[in-house]
């Protein structure tokens, strides 16, 4: 499988960065403001729904690989046909707020339709944060065997902090942050952590193991594009800065 050359050096590097725009959210201006500020800020590649006609409307926007997220594999065909870069199955946020569950079995047996559907596209998948830490450890093993390229962690948005601050923050990135780092330790391909995670955190989860880390309300559901710009910067800053703490403490 080959990765997208921009995203596959980014994941070498643990610095990639994605912007997502939500899996159900088809507004097509905000989206594309979400992803003019994904390009302007430097991140890596964004998620946008699997829309043929958004996807094509985006791909003449940026040239910043596109990812899309759906939970149905037949989407994901004219996705690609339509521009998509990757596939993601995944961004399971809206469901948990409809009251619907994604048990492993589930996740797994999507990803055996969509990887059957199209072999020779880079599949992400998600492993719900509802399971058990151990039993995430282990449906990740097995979306491995089952052709995943990436996994995705999640969590934060359904954690509630107890303190403000950086320690609310942390609180809120503790389970992809745990997710993360146990998953990471047991699979040989990149894991991305998303779902509740800030410049402050960014960095802990690419010390937790993981190549990258994905961002969405804490730049989608700012007003306007001038901010969405700086939170993205803040974010590709705050990578940086952590790659570059690294390679000095090995000097």
């Amino acid at each position: 499988m080959t990765i997208h050359p921009q995203l596959a050096q980014a994941l070498a590097q643990k610095n990639a960065l994605k912007v997502i725009s939500g899996l159900n959210n088809f507004d097509s201006e905000r989206v594309s403001a979400v992803v003019k500020a994904a390009e302007a800020g430097g991140a890596t590649f964004v998620d946008i729904a699997a829309d043929p006609t958004l996807i094509e409307t985006i791909r003449n926007l940026t040239v910043l690989p596109i990812c899309v997220s759906a939970v149905e594999p037949e989407l994901f065909v004219s996705a690609v046909n339509a521009g998509a870069d990757l596939i993601e199955i995944g961004n399971f946020d809206s469901f948990y707020r409809q009251g619907r569950r994604f048990e492993a079995s589930e996740v797994l047996e999507l990803t055996q339709q969509t990887r059957s559907l199209l072999p020779h596209v880079t599949l992400s998948v998600t492993v719900p944060h509802i399971l058990a830490l151990d039993k995430q450890v282990q449906l990740a093993e097995k979306l491995v065997d089952a052709g995943a390229d990436i996994i995705q962690t999640e969590g934060g948005t359904s954690i509630h902090p107890n303190n403000p601050g950086i320690r609310g923050l942390i609180e809120k990135a503790a389970p992809t942050l745990a997710a993360a780092h146990s998953i990471s330790h047991a699979v040989n391909i990149p894991v991305l952590c998303a779902s509740g995670l800030s410049s402050v955190t960014a960095p802990m989860a690419i010390a937790a193991g993981a190549s990258g880390v994905g961002v969405g309300s804490a730049i989608n559901q700012l007003d306007n594009e001038v901010a969405m710009v700086a939170a993205v910067r803040s974010l590709v800053e705050a990578l940086a800065q952590h790659q570059s703490s690294v390679l000095n403490s090995y000097e």
